[in-house]
C-alpha cells in the first residue's frame, strides 16, 4: 500500500510507521518538526511531510497518490495540563479530522483509518463490558478530550455516510510501549517508576494495550476491516497497582506499597490544577485523569479478534520492552545503590 500517516512521531504513529515499513508498504509521514522526525524516523525510510492538523490545506497535496490514510494525530497530551483546552480540541480533533477526510476523499484515497479512543465506550446497563455499539459513558462528556473524540467521530461517520467515503475507526485502550519519546502520560509513569519518583499508587485502572499491537490492528483494519465499522483495540484491564507490580518484576525495583485513596487523589488534583492555572505552570495530575482512572470502564475487543484476527501481547512484555528502550536511549534516570541518581547509558536521546 501507499500510505499516509499523521502524528508520525507520536507513540502510536512511530510504531505504525515502523510496522508498515516492516511489511513493505510505502509511507508518507506527517510531522510538525523535520528535525525531530529525522531523529525518530530517520531509520525507517519513510517520506517526511512537514505540516500541521490546524492547516490541512497546507499539506493536502501530499495525499495525492496514497491509497490509505492512517490518522493518529490528536490534541491529547496537552489537554491533561491545566486550562481550558476545548477550542484547541475542537480545532484539531473535530474540524481538523473532517478537513483531512475531505482532502483525502477529493484526492482519491481509497480508505481512511481513524484513531478514536476506547474511553468513548461506556459499559452496558447490565454492568458487562461495552462494545462498539454501546453508547459513551457519562464521563465522556466531562472529559473534554473524550468529548472531542465522541463529537469528531460522530461527525466523521456522518461525513463518510453522506459522501460514501470508505471509513474505518479503531478505538485503542491506554497505550504503553517503546518509542514513547514525548513522553505520554503512560511513559511518564514508567520513567517516574525508574527514577523513584512514584512513592505511592493512585487509585483506579484502565484497559492497557501495546502501541505496536494497535499499529498492527490498524493495518489489519485497512486490509480487511468492514467499511464503516469501528474496532475496539483495548487489551486487558489493569489497576495502577498491578502495573506497578509488573514494573517491579521488569526493573528489579520494589513497587511502592502506599495506596492513595480516591478522595485524596481528587483533592490533590484539584489543588495542583488550580495552582498550575494561577502560576502558568504545568501539572501531571489533573481532575480529568483522576476521574477517568476511577471510572474503571470495561470494554470488549471481541469484534477485532473475530473479524481482524487481532491479538495483543502480555503487559509484562510491553513494559519490559519499554523500559529497555528508555534505558537504551539514555532517558532513564535511576537511583544508584548509594542513593544517588544516574542516567542509564545508551545510544543517546532520540527525542
Amino acid at each position: 500500500m501507499k500510505t499516509f500517516v499523521t502524528g508520525a512521531t507520536g507513540l502510536l504513529g512511530n510504531n505504525l510507521v515502523r510496522a508498515l515499513r516492516a511489511e513493505g508498504h510505502q509511507v508518507r509521514a506527517l510531522v510538525r518538526s523535520e528535525e525531530k522526525a529525522r531523529r525518530l524516523l530517520g531509520d525507517t525510510g519513510a517520506e517526511l511531510v512537514v505540516g500541521d492538523m490546524e492547516n490541512v490545506q497546507g499539506f493536502a497535496g501530499a495525499l495525492a497518490g496514497c491509497e490509505v490514510v492512517f490518522h493518529t494525530a490528536a490534541y491529547f497530551r496537552e489537554y491533561y495540563g491545566a486550562g481550558d483546552h476545548w477550542p484547541k480540541l475542537e480545532e484539531i480533533n473535530v474540524r481538523g479530522v473532517l478537513a483531512l477526510a475531505d482532502a483525502a476523499r477529493t484526492r482519491g484515497v481509497r480508505r481512511f483509518v481513524d484513531t478514536s479512543s476506547a474511553g468513548t465506550i461506556g459499559m452496558r446497563a447490565t454492568g458487562e463490558p461495552g462494545d462498539e455499539d454501546t453508547p459513551p459513558a457519562a464521563i465522556a462528556a466531562r472529559n473534554l478530550y473524550l468529548k472531542s473524540k465522541v463529537v469528531g467521530g460522530a461527525q466523521l461517520r456522518a461525513f463518510a455516510q453522506r459522501t460514501r467515503f470508505d471509513l474505518v475507526q479503531v478505538l485503542p485502550g491506554w497505550m504503553f510501549g517503546p518509542w514513547d519519546a514525548a513522553p505520554t502520560a503512560s511513559g511518564r509513569i514508567v520513567l517516574d517508576y525508574l527514577s523513584g519518583r512514584l512513592p505511592a499508587i493512585p487509585p483506579g485502572g484502565s484497559h492497557i494495550v501495546d502501541a505496536r499491537d494497535v499499529a498492527a490492528g490498524m493495518i489489519r483494519a485497512a486490509e480487511r476491516g468492514s467499511r464503516g465499522s469501528r474496532y475496539v483495540l483495548a487489551g486487558d484491564f489493569f489497576t495502577l497497582g498491578e502495573v506497578a507490580d509488573i514494573l517491579a518484576r521488569v526493573t528489579g525495583r520494589p513497587a511502592p506499597r502506599a495506596r492513595i485513596p480516591y478522595p485524596v487523589a481528587w483533592t490533590y488534583a484539584a489543588v495542583a490544577q488550580t495552582w498550575a492555572r494561577l502560576t502558568g505552570g504545568e501539572t501531571l495530575v489533573t481532575l480529568a485523569g483522576v476521574r477517568l482512572m476511577h471510572a474503571q470502564l470495561r470494554v470488549s475487543s471481541d469484534k477485532a479478534r473475530n473479524e481482524l484476527g487481532w491479538r495483543h501481547r502480555p503487559l509484562l512484555e510491553t513494559l519490559r520492552d519499554e523500559v529497555a528502550w528508555y534505558r537504551a536511549q539514555g532517558l532513564a534516570i535511576e537511583p544508584t545503590s548509594a542513593g544517588r541518581t544516574a542516567v542509564t547509558q545508551g545510544a543517546g536521546p532520540t527525542a
